[in-house]
């Protein structure tokens, strides 16, 4: 299909729009709002997953306890390891070799909690640090959302007037070209209809031989690399 004046003209107002369209993505009030965005869709999911695992490290502690406290009780048992002896005839070396071994998995287990509470620790220090972010970045993205709010009211007026001669002139354009200007747009390449220079797109790709006919009789062609759209001037 032959480029159309219309297409052009459509391309150039799109381009004011366009501009506008950067300089507010380029504001520091947007640019901060955006951060603080960000930061809080994940903070919900990562503050879960730290209590998550607190719940699992508290668990594991009780568990210690437990076991520290039934190893202790064990070992008390062994207090009148003499008077055992006497009454029962037993052998020595054999109740001190199960209190040693008691002992020892006493030591073991006290080793363990002392471990999981350091580990508790370093969790709850990373908790209240991360709780304390993301209360900073609610009051960010509460006091950026509102300065970008006027950012954007501020040009309103601009791009409601450039909006409105964009719908004008597209009417006149082949709305299946229009479409797919649209759908190219919104892959952010910019500008979308590119005069061929030299037998050259505008990215510095050299258009094939098979399809200078094609531009030669007045069609459009897209670019294999870039993806623009190529006429003739």
């Amino acid at each position: 299909m032959p480029i159309s004046k219309e297409l052009l003209e459509y391309q150039k107002v799109d381009g004011e729009l366009r501009k506008i369209e950067q300089e507010i993505a380029a504001n520091k009030d947007r640019k901060m709002y955006m951060q603080a965005k960000k930061f809080l869709e994940s903070a919900k999911e990562k503050l879960e997953a730290q209590d998550r695992h607190a719940q699992e490290l508290k668990a594991l502690r009780d568990e210690l306890i437990v076991r520290a406290e039934e190893t202790t009780k064990a070992i008390a048992e062994y207090a009148d390891l003499d008077e055992m002896l006497e009454e029962s005839g037993g052998d020595l070396s054999f109740y001190k070799k199960n209190a040693q071994a008691l002992l020892e998995k006493l030591r073991t287990v006290k080793a363990e909690l002392n471990r999981l509470i350091s580990d508790i620790n370093t969790a709850s220090e990373e908790y209240d640090k991360f709780k304390k972010q993301t209360i900073a970045m609610q009051k960010q993205y509460k006091e950026y959302g509102e300065k970008f709010k006027e950012v954007k009211n501020s040009r309103a007026a601009e791009v409601k007037e450039i909006t409105e001669r964009l719908e004008a002139i597209g009417k006149k354009v082949d709305p299946a070209i229009l479409e797919r200007y649209q759908a190219k747009r919104k892959e952010r390449i910019f500008p979308i209809v590119v005069p061929l220079n030299n037998w050259l797109c505008v990215c510095g790709m050299e258009l094939p031989l098979l399809h200078r006919s094609e531009l030669a009789g007045g069609n459009m062609i897209e670019c294999e690399h870039c993806r623009r759209i190529i006429y003739m001037p």
